[in-house]
């Protein structure tokens, strides 16, 4: 209720010497449900699952990073770091799993109710270098003995390990060139791949060996179009010139284009038969008739 400082009611019997504060004056903790159980030393946090785990109760799986309801409570110190248990119930059955903090490996033990699935990685099963402890490192600077004795167990394990490493060593320098070791081999497989004497696909007939007259026969010809770009739209041009400016009349043949690409004159209206109104009518000649004058 401290949190923020809006929307806050303050009864009228509210005395600020005398309560202090609002969760004073109603008698509740600032942690509510949380701190239940506070004058036992528990209060209820969310914890998030550090790891994977088998539940003892139901025998399921429980993936790291599930979150529940857990009583943390200080079970002790591990010298000026204090150790903290958490309690929480499993949400597939009634089991109880209790985890406790471990200062000294900064991790956290199963202390009841699960069992770790074992994912963490061993360095002296990979035959790693072990870090040295902090006891060790405190007898080194203190007993001389102990540094000579673990000197000398440094250098039989150097010894050990030392045709192995060169043989390391000397296995990558081999193939520190990747880019000359691939063109390498391909050049070799290449000069070891019989030739092809098989039909290539899509062709019926076996290609016989190229000579040298092929190809200068194959430079020779040039294979391009007999017209350019320019000559074919000459060409259009020419032919749409050329058509009839209106269709042609039924029964009547279509008119052919001029030979040598000549443009047509273009019509008029004695041609196309046009009368205009107001003009004189055009003499026509007298039809002469075959038949004799009668009186």
């Amino acid at each position: 209720g401290e949190r923020k400082g809006t929307n806050k009611y303050y009864p009228p019997d509210f005395d600020p010497a005398k309560h202090r504060s609002l969760n004073k004056y109603h008698g509740s903790h600032p942690l509510r449900e949380r701190a239940r159980k506070l004058a036992q030393g528990i209060l209820v946090i969310r914890f998030e699952m550090p790891f994977n785990i088998w539940c003892d109760g139901c025998k399921n799986h429980i993936g790291m990073g599930v979150r529940y309801n857990a009583e943390k409570t200080k079970v002790g110190s591990y010298y000026t770091t204090p150790i903290y248990r958490f309690r929480m119930k499993c949400h597939l059955c009634v089991n109880h799993i209790e985890l406790q903090t471990d200062p000294a490996g900064c991790d956290y033990v199963i202390v009841s109710g699960a069992r770790r699935k074992e994912e963490r990685w061993d360095m002296a099963e990979n035959q790693q270098v072990l870090p040295t402890e902090r006891e060790a490192r405190e007898r080194l600077a203190s007993d001389a003995m102990y540094r000579l004795e673990h000197g000398a167990k440094d250098r039989e394990c150097q010894e050990r390990a030392g045709p192995g490493l060169a043989a390391l060593q000397h296995f990558q320098s081999l193939w520190k060139d990747d880019f000359g070791i691939n063109c390498r081999l391909r050049s070799h497989f290449r000069e070891q791949k019989p030739p092809r004497e098989e039909p290539r696909p899509g062709l019926g007939i076996a290609l016989l060996p190229e000579e040298p007259q092929d190809r200068r026969v194959a430079a020779l010809l040039a294979l391009q179009s007999p017209l350019s770009y320019e000559d074919k739209q000459r060409l259009k041009r020419t032919e749409i010139s050329s058509r009839p400016w209106f269709p042609a009349a039924t029964g009547d043949p279509p008119r052919k284009p001029a030979p040598g690409g000549a443009r047509s004159p273009p019509p008029t209206r004695s041609t196309l038969g046009i009368i205009r109104r107001g003009d004189p009518p055009a003499c026509t000649p007298p039809k002469h008739s075959a038949e004799p004058r009668g009186g």
